[in-house]
């Protein structure tokens, strides 16, 4: 005899959805975060906040519109982590938050400042990256990177198309260099690939100053030259460095 399975715990798909994005917006909607993004509302800034667009240990992105109908992106960076303490080293050694608290919401915020200060020195040099808008405590919004409404795709999803595609990165990366500033977490996770590839995810970025900003910049380099290689578009790793930091 044919053992029933019972219907009633199989959630529907639309309860699984509801589901899930109950769980993404209570990783980072709590009441701090939606009196902040009240207020931005309430001056004009945001009409909405839509889907999310990433989700990450730290962070999450979502696609929103300003009260004209045009789409911009904010993160949000989440306040119930523990990530954020692994990764004090980026923050401790930029003169730039020398005077901040050593508390959790005050290292989260520090995480979304130093983040909008890296776009803004991006911005200068012309980096391909998202322009920042403006920055609130642990919410930052900035340039929506994507076409009719829709993101443009990570470089891990997509995979490498050809070797100027990395000459493109490495030419942003010594952009940034002659500017002071290194990424620090160069990857095909935080490439997202347009007309251009495009470097996002700056909060971990340091100024030329940081004790570590050399093997940073080193591992950077070194980690982009090595994917591309893996997929077929090789390039000496000492040959990149040296041009970068000519």
């Amino acid at each position: 005899m044919a053992r029933k399975v019972s219907k009633r715990k199989r959630p529907s798909k639309d309860d699984f959805l509801l589901k899930e994005r109950f769980k993404v917006e209570s990783e980072v909607f709590d009441r701090s975060t939606l009196l902040a993004l009240s207020k931005l509302m309430g001056k004009g800034i945001l009409q909405t906040v839509d889907n999310p667009i990433s989700t990450g240990k730290e962070a999450n992105v979502f696609r929103a519109t300003t009260p004209s109908g045009s789409p911009i992106a904010v993160k949000i960076y989440k306040i119930e982590t523990t990530k954020f303490m692994r990764r004090k080293e980026y923050i401790e050694g930029d003169r730039r938050f020398k005077k901040f608290r050593h508390t959790e919401r005050d290292l989260v915020s520090a995480f979304a400042q130093k983040e909008y200060k890296n776009l803004e020195i991006c911005a200068k040099a012309k980096v391909h990256a998202p322009k920042p808008l403006l920055q609130v405590k642990n919410i930052l919004i900035m340039e929506f990177l994507g076409e009719d409404g829709l993101p443009y795709t990570q470089l891990n999803i997509l995979g490498p198309e050809s070797i100027s595609q990395l000459k493109s990165i490495l030419l942003d990366i010594r952009k940034l260099y002659r500017a002071g500033l290194v990424h620090a977490d160069i990857s095909e996770y935080n490439i997202l690939v347009g007309p251009k590839p495009y470097l996002i995810d700056f909060g971990q970025g340091v100024i030329l100053s940081h004790p570590n900003s050399e093997r940073y910049l080193e591992r950077d380099v070194y980690n982009i030259v090595k994917y591309f290689s893996k997929h077929g578009f090789k390039m000496d790793f000492e040959e990149a460095l040296k041009y970068v930091k000519s």
